[in-house]
């Protein structure tokens, strides 16, 4: 059995993984999204890596079962909730989607974040 080991969320030298919001859900734009997946648990319940993201605007909702913990390395997104409200989220700083979270997630200045997702099941 191999033994675990500590895996570094370093800058990545080739592409990622491309995709843009599903169009039923778009609400500005059509950002293109990049994502590098550079964890993934045994179990499949937890990932976590780098994703990146232009300008837009798209609806959102979590599964119950979803949690995700991002930091924000650069630029500014808000995170739109049903009732109106909103939350920013800069460069330097980080949150957490609970599971069960429906709103809008926008970019307003163009996103590269840390992600760690997790799903419990």
């Amino acid at each position: 059995m191999t033994a675990p080991h500590i895996v570094r969320l370093d800058p990545p030298s080739t592409p990622g993984g491309v995709d843009f919001p599903r169009p039923d859900r778009l609400e500005l734009g059509n950002p293109r999204r990049e994502t590098w997946s550079l964890y993934e648990s045994a179990d499949g319940q937890m990932t976590a890596g780098i994703w990146a993201c232009e300008v837009g605007r798209w609806r959102i909702v979590f599964p119950a079962d979803k949690d995700e913990y991002f930091f924000v390395l650069e630029g500014h997104v808000r995170l739109h909730d049903p009732q109106g409200g909103f939350t920013d989220v800069r460069a330097g700083q980080g949150a957490v989607i609970p599971g069960g979270f429906e709103g809008a997630f926008e970019v307003l200045e163009p996103v590269r974040k840390h992600f760690v997702v997790v799903e419990r099941r």
